[in-house]
């Protein structure tokens, strides 16, 4: 039998297969490094998992879990449990501050944060329609947003302005402006990421509240990714070029002449915070937008959390006195970390971006000092070169090309790993670095 020439996918499922088979994450995964069963596996510093507080978490579940029926049903449905829902709202009032505390109607569950952020794409944009993102951003926003909803992510430069200053809102509207007149389509949601991945910053409580002045004026939804939100941390190495500022969400803003209420969206989950990536739990938190959960309960069935980690969140988050300390101990634990990698990077000249006090990130110019090690060399592009020593030297990194970077060269280095890991990772870096052609 013949077979057709053309492809039997649709063009959608087309143009997935090939953003998949350029990510070269999953292989990385796949031949993890072990000094005493794979020598010869990648070091991973490239990925945003957090594994200080395994042991404590695995601890917890293992004394904890007795699973009942129930979970093995459909229990309430696709938004999650009532419990669920009921554990997240006093767990997220105790922390985030909300104006007007949180209640079950607030939540939808998710299985994860990324079916959350697909789920806001397709409720508020029609395919083509804007989503407003700064640079650099979290890679994987713009499948989430635009893959399989249709947005169009609109990325916002800021050139020498400061991404955190008053001055950056200008910008949001400036890319607005510019898409709607060069299109001829709607700009419908400006999503954050707060704190921030990859800088590891937290914007300011005026600079949130300019940005909801900004989408009150264009009627733009507001979308706060808070995954970070807990992993806040002390900086006590850096020479606070941007003193680091305090988280503040969203949520705790009174939004009282400032902008529609149904217009405010945050996210939240247990993959960054709790270090738990493969548990697959998220929520979208909206308190006053009930056209929003109705459309999302009709496609609920889509993003369903397991019964199990549906059960399993509810055990941890109704242990205060555990999750208040296991927060503590993660806090401390980043801010060594940090200072271990930021120590290592100072003590090899390289440039980094200071004033981090949250998320597990350190972003750094490996490209420059590629240039340094290396002069008169004509390399067309830094990046690329500087991710095949890398690769060469089986340690893997996030390339800011993948961020939306708009320099050259910078790379995010994810620090939340064990001492051990950690050294090796930022050995393989420096050796990397000094590899000749």
């Amino acid at each position: 039998m013949t077979q057709p020439t053309d492809t039997i996918l649709s063009r959608r499922a087309q143009d997935a297969s090939t953003a998949g088979s350029k990510n070269l994450m999953w292989d990385v995964l796949n031949n993890l490094w072990c000094p005493l069963t794979n020598p010869d596996g990648y070091v991973n510093v490239g990925v945003a998992e957090n594994v200080l507080m395994h042991d404590q978490f695995l601890s917890f579940i293992n004394t904890k879990l007795d699973l009942p029926a129930k979970y093995l049903t459909y229990n309430d449905g696709g938004s999650g449990s009532l419990r669920l829902k009921r554990a997240l709202s006093q767990f997220l009032n105790r922390y985030l501050h909300p104006a007007i505390p949180l209640n079950p109607r607030h939540l939808i569950v998710t299985n994860g944060v990324s079916s959350a952020i697909e789920h806001v794409s397709w409720a508020f944009t029609d395919p083509g329609e804007g989503i407003l993102l700064g640079k650099p951003y979290y890679g994987t926003f713009i499948p989430d947003m635009s893959l399989r909803p249709g947005a169009t992510v609109i990325s916002v430069n800021f050139g020498d302005c400061d991404p955190f200053s008053i001055e950056a809102v200008d910008r949001y509207e400036e890319a607005l402006l510019a898409f709607q007149q060069t299109t001829n389509r709607k700009v419908k949601a400006l999503m954050l990421c707060h704190p921030h991945n990859p800088l590891g910053r937290c914007y300011p409580r005026d600079v949130i509240i300019k940005m909801m002045h900004l989408c009150q004026k264009y009627n733009l939804h507001l979308i706060s990714d808070e995954i970070y939100a807990l992993s806040v941390w002390k900086n006590t190495v850096d020479d606070q070029l941007h003193p680091p500022v305090e988280f503040e969400s969203a949520l705790s803003i009174d939004l009282n002449g400032i902008i529609d209420p149904r217009l405010v969206h945050v996210l939240w989950g247990m993959s960054k915070d709790f270090g738990a990536n493969g548990l697959r739990l998220g929520v979208i938190i909206s308190q006053s937008n009930s056209d929003l959960h109705q459309a999302l309960k009709g496609i609920s069935l889509y993003s369903y959390a397991s019964g199990v980690s549906d059960h399993l969140t509810s055990l941890l988050l109704e242990d205060s006195d555990f999750t208040d300390e296991y927060i503590r101990r993660n806090r401390d634990k980043l801010s060594e970390s940090y200072t271990c990698a930021v120590q290592y990077i100072r003590g090899h000249n390289i440039e980094y971006a200071q004033g981090c006090n949250a998320a597990f990130f350190l972003w750094v110019n490996l490209g420059k000092k590629y240039c340094q090690l290396h002069p008169g060399g004509n390399i067309e592009d830094v990046s690329d070169k500087v991710m095949q020593v890398l690769l060469r030297k089986k340690v893997f990194l996030a390339s800011g090309d993948l961020f939306g970077s708009e320099h050259p060269g910078w790379f995010r280095i994810v620090f939340s790993q064990p001492r051990e890991y950690l050294n090796e990772a930022l050995r393989r870096i420096t050796d990397a670095l000094a590899l000749k052609d």
